[in-house]
């Protein structure tokens, strides 16, 4: 398992989102790994991508059949794209794409988000295999790109081009996201909004204001009042969820002044929204439009010929919020069973702020699970995978194949 997943982490498979080449290398290896092992079937679907090297981004299924055709069947999904590794001076142990074994721990870039749920799904399996087992239920090993990103090359793009892969009484777990102790089921997700203001004015000379328009000033009276406004407005509280309210942060902003005595002609802001389920999208933007609105009248100023200031609103990205997973549910109620008769520990069901693919599978009416164990080192510098993680929670998905 500690071979596989080095050799793994060694391929930067980075969105060309940002500047990479995307996950192919790094779904050859695997491939070539799981080659000879004794998979029932193995589905490659390439997503069109001409960013991408050889303008795919590959998404592979691998089928290990349960005892018989018709057997239920368990998802285990996990993606291969990782992030980028950031400030480099960071790195204080090892290189992010040179592995290092070290202290019972794999540390590189994608260790533990998602190498090592990914490792040990593979391995839950080869177990198995290697035991000559056919499981209760078929079991569906995926493999995924652009997690990172959106999923539009992944699962979002799978199930819009290949509706036939998914039924309505699958089970599904994704082993991307819980905690130390293993003991947390995410059953829910909040929705997620990223959008960005830009404010035009008119740059002038600091001395001389008044013949400009200070693109600075009203963005930052337009954050303000979007902060306020979002806060107050969509301010409810869910228990299930941890923080228990939607979150709306300013995240980025700035303009291109390079000097104290600019006026800015342009500034934007960014804001990170994670929005409970009873709340709607649509609503909240159209609140934003309305503020905006409001501050261009606020501020509003010609100049030659040209209405000042023009506000933009622009949407980076929007997952409307997924209907729950039920506590009881039957893939719920198998992992809690898991950890009980394999950890002797009793699980907590809840949700969070951040998303995954189980949230797709929610909108299609098919109940799913997010559950590892992790220390949560995920996107930082020194990322690891505990190596004793890895392999008890290979345990637990064997279980649930089993059981």
């Amino acid at each position: 398992m500690v071979k596989t997943l080095v050799e793994l982490i060694k391929i930067p498979a980075i969105s060309p989102d940002y500047g990479y080449e995307g996950e192919y290398d790094k779904a050859q290896k695997l491939l070539e790994i799981i080659k000879d092992w004794p998979f029932d079937r193995v589905e490659v679907y390439n997503a069109p991508d001409e960013r991408a090297k050889n303008g795919v981004r590959p998404n592979i299924l691998a089928y290990y059949y349960g005892e018989n055709r018709d057997s239920e069947r368990l998802w285990i999904l996990t993606h291969l794209d990782v992030v980028p590794p950031g400030d480099l001076s960071k790195w204080t142990v090892t290189e992010p794409f040179k592995p290092l074994v070290k202290d019972g721990k794999v540390y590189g870039r994608g260790s533990e988000d998602n190498g090592q749920s990914l490792v040990a799904s593979l391995y839950a399996v080869k177990a198995m295999m290697n035991l000559g087992i056919r499981p209760k239920r078929t079991v569906i090993l995926a493999f995924v790109s652009d997690e990172e990103t959106g999923s539009k090359y992944g699962i979002d793009w799978l199930m819009k081009n290949h509706p036939e892969l998914f039924r309505k009484d699958d089970l599904v777990l994704v082993p991307d996201g819980g905690n130390e102790e293993g003991t947390f089921i995410e059953v829910a997700e909040k929705g997620i909004l990223w959008f960005r203001v830009r404010v035009n004015g008119q740059q002038v000379h600091a001395s001389m204001p008044n013949k400009g328009l200070n693109a600075h000033r009203v963005a930052l009276d337009l954050a303000y009042n979007l902060d306020r406004l979002l806060h107050e407005k969509y301010g409810e509280k869910d228990e299930l969820f941890e923080p228990p309210e939607s979150t709306f942060e300013p995240t980025m902003g700035g303009n291109p002044a390079d000097s104290p005595n600019i006026v800015p002609g342009e500034h934007s802001v960014t804001f990170d929204c994670r929005i409970l389920p009873r709340y709607s999208i649509d609503d909240i933007l159209s609140d934003v439009e309305s503020l905006v609105e409001d501050v261009k009248a606020k501020y509003r100023k010609e100049l030659n010929g040209r209405a000042l200031p023009e506000i933009n609103v622009e949407i980076l990205q929007r997952a409307d919020p997924a209907p729950p997973t039920s506590p009881d549910s039957k893939i719920v109620l198998l992992l809690r069973e898991a950890l009980k008769r394999l950890r002797g520990k009793e699980a907590k069901v809840g949700g969070i702020g951040g998303g995954t693919f189980a949230a797709f599978f929610r909108r299609l009416g098919i109940p799913a699970v997010v559950w590892a164990t992790l220390d949560e080192t995920a996107h930082q510098p020194n990322e690891y995978a505990k190596i004793d993680n890895m392999v008890e929670d290979a345990k637990v998905m064997a279980y649930l194949a089993l059981r």
